[in-house]
């Protein structure tokens, strides 16, 4: 039987990693956030502080038998999305803060898989050498994931387990309440423009570029991978769907899952435009009877001006996770269509 620590259980990666984990017959799952999760037959959920060092010992100190760790949590900034990589302090706290107390409790750890992105290429600061490769030279400037990095790979020195970095671009998942899911950007701003009578125009720079995304349950898989694989170990992987698409042919099938008309692109900022539409929210959530979520949770409006406004190829190469046994593929274009259909029919939005 396999142990498995979830860092960051109830985010739009970690929720898919226990889902995975937990479906398999010889896994036993614990999450970690600061939310409390729901406990299940092979999975239980603890609320902790990770940036709260007696918090973690306290709460943590009794896992002696962890196998594995998953780190997938994430602090965002203030301000726009793309300087949210500047926000180092807070991220290197919550890596350092769950692997050392882990370490320190369970002397059976076999890996610790940490998720990153391709910002590690500098793909939120404008064009760059495309398709990226894993060892591809670093951006110049900070970045969280650099010391997150750094400071991994130095205290697994001489340590009885291994690592494995991830890099995912743009995760997709159904995860309502919370924020980081360019899908959730996409399913209420649709919904809010629907419900002013408008057409769903795109609402960035980045129309005719090609792009790229991760769905989280794609991810998951990738995740079980690198954890299991012996060659992954102490090495970085991009991982992506597999393909690449343009935003203006994917949208108007996204305008078709909620019956609308679509409009030519309509650059705007997405946090102004939303910034007084949190009580017209509210009112949708009463008006169509939606789950009761509050605006300020359901979306990350700067999450989403970044990724449309990103006017240049985001594309990064899957080729080394291929060779080194990871075959899995998902078709964008269909996964849009599913996730967003699912949005409309849990309820999340009209």
């Amino acid at each position: 039987m396999r142990s498995a620590v979830v860092v960051g259980a109830q985010g739009v990666i970690g929720r898919y990693i226990v889902e995975k984990l937990a479906a398999l017959p010889d896994w036993q799952v614990t999450g970690l956030s600061r939310r409390k999760g729901i406990d299940g037959p092979r999975v239980k959920h603890i609320s902790v502080d990770m940036l709260d060092p007696a918090d973690a010992k306290a709460k943590l100190a009794g896992l002696a038998d962890v196998t594995h760790i998953f780190f997938t949590a994430f602090q965002p900034g203030s301000g726009p999305a793309a300087d949210f990589a500047k926000n180092i302090t807070a991220n290197l706290g919550l890596l350092v803060n769950s692997v050392s107390t882990l370490d320190k409790a369970s002397s059976k750890l076999e890996r610790v898989v940490l998720v990153t992105g391709t910002k590690y290429y500098g793909s939120h600061l404008g064009a760059f050498k495309t398709p990226a490769r894993e060892d591809d030279p670093r951006h110049a400037g900070a970045n969280y994931y650099f010391d997150q990095i750094d400071w991994l790979t130095a205290f697994q020195k001489s340590k009885r387990w291994s690592w494995t970095e991830l890099r995912p671009q743009t995760l997709c998942g159904f995860a309502p309440g919370t924020a980081m899911s360019i899908v959730s950007v996409i399913a209420v701003y649709a919904a809010i423009r629907k419900e002013l009578s408008l057409p769903l125009a795109f609402p960035g720079k980045a129309w005719s570029s090609l792009y790229q995304v991760t769905e989280s349950a794609h991810l998951a898989d990738a995740a079980y991978w690198a954890a299991t694989e012996p060659r992954c170990a102490n090495q970085a992987y991009n991982i992506t769907n597999g393909d690449y698409f343009r935003w203006r042919h994917v949208w108007p099938k996204m305008a078709a899952v909620f019956d609308m008309p679509v409009a030519e692109p309509q650059p705007h900022a997405l946090v102004e435009f939303m910034a007084d539409k949190a009580p017209l929210w509210d009112a949708m959530v009463k008006k169509h009877g939606l789950k009761p979520y509050s605006f300020k949770d359901v979306v990350a409006w700067p999450f989403g001006d970044y990724v449309f406004n990103c006017d240049w190829d985001v594309m990064t190469s899957v080729t080394k996770s291929r060779q080194h046994g990871f075959h899995a593929v998902a078709d964008s274009e269909e996964m849009f269509g599913r996730l967003l259909a699912r949005f409309r029919a849990e309820k999340i939005v009209p």
